[in-house]
């Protein structure tokens, strides 16, 4: 008898720090397919505010007791080329904004014409995290009281990071 198909999906991202935004994502395909893996693309010639090894210890933090989903990062390739190394059959991709929903739907062509066989999936954020990204919550650290200003759009895990470096490493 032949083995059950596993439905695997990948959720990129940088997570420069990982958002509320991302954790509902997160939430969301992990209930959706057998396997959901949380995907970090390196770009070598962009700068990050946490290093590669931060950035999946968030990850890992803010989906402990999920246990479908496992965390991993590639370098040097489309996203759409590495879900085929890894066997999974599924993008998810989140849309926040019409402009999202114009690149997104050209990518989708684009990963359509290199590997047919890989569908994506789009998800719609709720209200609340629609305007949240990585690079707006890094934007507000600084001004007077921003700690409870970020507190919002932050896991709690990913908080107490940044609080953490800010105090100690004066990031």
């Amino acid at each position: 008898m032949a083995q059950p198909r596993i439905r695997r999906a990948v959720y990129a991202g940088s997570f420069d720090p990982p958002t509320n935004g991302h954790l509902w994502m997160i939430r969301e395909a992990q209930m959706l397919f057998d396997e959901l893996v949380v995907a970090i693309g390196v770009n070598p010639d962009k700068r990050f505010t946490y290093s590669l090894e931060e950035r999946k210890e968030m990850l890992r933090a803010i989906t402990a007791g999920m246990s479908n989903v496992r965390i991993a990062s590639f370098e040097n390739q489309y996203l759409v080329n590495y879900a085929d190394s890894i066997h999974a059959e599924y993008i998810v991709r989140g849309i926040r904004t019409t402009a999202d929903y114009e690149y997104e739907r050209s990518m989708r062509y684009i990963n359509s014409d290199l590997q047919p066989e890989i569908s994506t999936v789009f998800l719609l954020p709720p209200r609340e995290f629609a305007e949240v990204s990585s690079t707006m919550v890094k934007g507000m650290v600084g001004p007077k009281n921003w700690q409870e200003m970020i507190k919002r759009y932050l896991p709690e895990p990913v908080y107490e990071k940044i609080m953490h470096d800010h105090i100690y490493q004066g990031r």
